[in-house]
């Protein structure tokens, strides 16, 4: 059962299109992460579904029901901004069962949800003090309550983590985890974060200037990305993206020569693709001292330490390529090989930028 879909939505201020021809189904209970840069649409998306943006033509539907019409207030929402968005004069109790109060709950159980989502999220003892006495992970946290005391079909979050700092993202993004699976609301989570796209989501849907690139697991973003877009997005540093040859059974590579295996060379062939983009992250570069079946010789030009891994910058041509690796083995101008491991390997058409596919038996 699909708790939202958008079918052909676009979404235009004046003649700017920001959402274009959209072609979205979120799972009832499902964890959707909407991820791009600033301007991709992401989270104008997520304010279509709240009702505070219109749907400019398509149709939006939430529960199966038809919702371009339907009011805001009707569409059983609960939303976190990342400005917080609490009101300075309440308390943190009173902040938390506001949106309860104006819906005219029973004081009983707008007593009992409140303890509840404070107790939660660790905010008992606080309840009494106002925002300005919080700290800006507290107050976070007091958003975050507001929204589970409704417990709306919909939650929705607009990048509610980005104004906290790197340890107290790492506890929110489990907390978020925690009580999705507590309530099991239908979750739209937007983010230009993609380690909070990559562990939070069940899927993600990454957008660019209004168009969906791709939708699926973080493991499919990641390991077999559909265009080259999305491979350059998802990792840090991004693939590696360069253009290749093919000759016979060979990738021409630079000057190199490397034989492909079979699979690769059928699935190439089977693309029909004219012009051919080689993709691999850096992290499946591995560089050494002895040549392998599939070798190529570089020379290492510029070394960066990351504490904990090493980039290593050669170049291929024209094209500079990032290695990375846990040791500091090589050093600047050595000669070394690039031992390539076929299963690591991406294609793309250079003219679509779609990649090629994997083959079954890669």
């Amino acid at each position: 059962m699909n708790s939202i879909e958008f079918k052909n939505v676009t979404k235009s201020f004046g003649k700017v299109k920001v959402i274009k021809d959209l072609n979205l189904e979120i799972k009832k209970g499902e964890r959707i992460i909407l991820l791009g840069a600033s301007g991709c649409g992401k989270s104008t998306i997520l304010r279509m579904i709240s009702g505070l943006e219109t749907v400019t033509s398509g149709e939006l539907y939430l529960n199966n029901k038809l919702a371009n019409d339907i009011d805001s207030g009707d569409r059983s929402i609960a939303m976190v901004f990342q400005n917080y968005a609490l009101y300075p004069h309440m308390t943190i109790s009173e902040n938390v069962g506001y949106g309860l109060k104006i819906n005219k709950e029973k004081k009983e159980v707008i007593k009992e949800r409140v303890e509840e989502a404070v107790r939660m999220l660790g905010l008992k003892g606080l309840e009494n003090r106002y925002p300005r006495e919080l700290s800006g992970g507290q107050r976070q946290r007091v958003a975050l309550a507001r929204a589970i005391v409704k417990k709306a079909d919909f939650f929705l979050l607009d990048e509610p983590l980005s104004n906290l700092d790197a340890q107290l993202r790492g506890y929110a993004r489990k907390e978020l985890v925690k009580i999705h699976e507590m309530y099991n609301q239908t979750f739209v989570y937007v983010t230009h974060d993609q380690i909070e796209a990559m562990t939070i989501g069940h899927r993600i849907a990454l957008m660019n200037q209004g168009n969906l690139q791709m939708i699926d697991t973080p493991y499919n973003v990641y390991h077999k990305p559909a265009n080259i877009f999305v491979a350059k997005f998802i990792g840090s540093p991004s693939m590696n993206v360069v253009p290749v040859k093919i000759d016979g059974n060979n990738m021409i590579l630079g000057n190199h020569r490397v034989v492909l295996p079979e699979i690769w060379l059928k699935q190439i062939k089977e693309s029909k693709a004219q012009e051919i983009m080689l993709g691999i992250r850096p992290e499946n570069i591995q560089l050494c001292n002895t040549a392998g079946d599939m070798s190529i010789p570089v020379k290492v030009e510029y070394i960066e330490d990351y504490g904990n891994r090493v980039g290593f910058y050669f170049n291929i041509g024209e094209d500079e390529i990032i290695s990375i690796m846990s040791e500091n083995v090589i050093s600047d101008n050595e000669n070394v090989y690039w031992n390539i491991i076929p299963s690591k390997l991406h294609f793309f058409d250079a003219k679509t930028t779609k990649s090629i596919g994997y083959p079954a038996n890669l």
